[in-house]
């Protein structure tokens, strides 16, 4: 009888085990949906009771992409869903032995893909359908396209037409994904894409410079793209904004980043190893192609080209970080590093700026005002443009007015470090303003400076 018992206890184990996979997914609910178009992408998301097993696949005459969700029910209403501008015509759906199927009828042809995401500290469950448009490659391309190759004021020297230097603007996080969260439930996503669209503004009202948006709505952009799509819209400088969150409230201060000397290292043999540049061009070592070349050769170009980014990534950043420094409080003394994956891109200098601490009610509170965003924005362009006046880009329009002899340009305040030897009234000489406008740019009395003070230098 104990063996007939035991036996009996192991076969309904057995069972019970040969049933969790079906226990686990059983009876969820679709409990809502939402959507997301990007330039380049429609995102939808279902909103789950629970984790589900799913398929996806597309048919044609006519296209449509089916969604068929195992062991679900659909608690929502799919037709509230807004779909305008999208390549979605309409969708339905069907209900049949447990299987909840949704179907898109596309009036555009899309590459579709899906995936899971677990909860988080704003969501459950859900499933993710990505519909990548087909007609635009991707939006770095139509960014590429959007983007002058000449400046719009052909120099007075009759050498024809210039470039403009190319800023590239990334608004981290968006869509589905918002970021840190404050305390009074401002969104990560909201405020640094505020700050991006401001410094959008003021990059692009001086001449010699145009700004690129990676994105410039509510939608999420993975993270080798947001690097890809600089690239390939010729940026000559990617600057990534985010802003901080910690799980205290007591962690505050801006912060200015580049990527780690192990980032850097791993990136370049990720590279070299897989050859996915084959058909990109290196513009650090002259737009030269790596896809012929033996490995020897092609590690040394790759790394003149990571090198020289590095260091314009460093040089821009200090620049930038004390500027900030100047009306923000700074969480570090110097320039951060890590490996962030966005800032791997070998051949465009590219820094992330930590605005502040969003998860700190005082930090929040500034960085919801659009005076701080606007003073965040200018005091970025200044570091901009100090940088690149010191090493203007060639056969860019400020390289040429530059080497005519002009200053730098008027529409922001500059800044300067005081060395031995300096005294205001050789500042003042040296950038073309006044002592008494020097004097009251930094709210100094006298003559007194001391060597390390930064001076902002009002504009011309």
């Amino acid at each position: 009888m104990k063996v007939n018992a035991r036996s009996s206890l192991i076969g309904l184990l057995l069972l019970l085990m040969s049933l969790l996979p079906v226990l686990v997914f059983a009876n969820a609910e679709v409990k809502g949906v939402r959507s997301w178009l990007a330039p380049d992408n429609t995102r939808l998301v279902f909103d789950l009771s629970g984790p589900v097993e799913h398929r996806l696949f597309a048919l044609q005459n006519p296209d449509r992409i089916v969604i068929d969700v195992s062991n679900t029910h659909l608690q929502t209403d799919l037709n509230q869903l807004s779909l305008d501008d999208s390549p979605i015509a309409g969708i339905r759906h069907s209900n049949s032995e447990g299987t909840l199927r949704i179907v898109l009828d596309m009036k555009d042809q899309v590459r579709p893909k899906s995936f899971d995401l677990p909860p988080n500290d704003q969501y459950g469950h859900r499933l993710v359908v990505d519909l990548e448009s087909l007609g635009v490659a991707t939006a770095a391309g139509a960014a590429a396209a959007a983007v002058p190759a000449v400046s719009a004021t052909p120099p007075a020297n009759g050498q024809g037409q210039l470039r403009d230097i190319v800023i590239a603007i990334d608004a981290g996080h968006g869509g589905e994904d918002p970021g840190a969260v404050g305390p009074n439930g401002t969104r990560e996503k909201d405020i640094v894409l505020a700050i991006a669209l401001a410094l959008k503004r003021v990059v692009d009202a001086e001449q010699g410079y145009k700004a690129v948006m990676i994105r410039d709505g509510d939608y999420f952009v993975s993270l080798r793209n947001r690097a890809l799509r600089a690239r390939q819209a010729n940026a000559d400088l990617f600057i990534s904004i985010h802003a901080d969150g910690w799980k205290t409230p007591s962690a505050r201060g801006a912060s200015v980043w580049v990527l780690s000397e192990r980032g850097a290292s791993s990136e370049m043999g990720r590279w070299l190893a897989s050859r996915e540049n084959s058909s990109d061009l290196i513009g650090g070592v002259g737009s030269v192609s790596l896809e012929d070349k033996d490995e020897v050769l092609a590690s040394v170009l790759l790394d003149m080209s990571m090198t020289a980014s590095r260091t314009g990534s460093r040089e821009v950043a200090g620049i930038i970080h004390s500027n900030l420094g100047q009306f923000a409080r700074m969480h570090k003394s110097a320039v951060e590093m890590a490996n962030f994956s966005v800032l791997r891109s070998p051949d465009v200098p590219s820094i992330l700026i930590e605005t502040g601490f969003i998860t700190n009610p005082q930090e929040e509170a500034q960085l919801r005002t659009s005076a701080y965003q606007q003073r965040m924005a200018q005091a970025i362009f200044q570091g901009v443009n100090n940088y690149f006046w010191q090493k203007p880009p060639d056969m860019t329009w400020v390289a040429w007015h530059k080497r005519q002899g002009g200053t730098a340009l008027a529409g922001v305040d500059r800044t300067h470090r005081v060395q031995p030897g300096d005294t205001l009234s050789v500042i003042a000489v040296r950038n073309g303003v006044s002592v008494t406008a020097l004097r009251e740019a930094n709210q100094i009395n006298g003559d007194r400076i001391r060597i390390g003070q930064v001076l902002r230098i009002p504009a011309g």
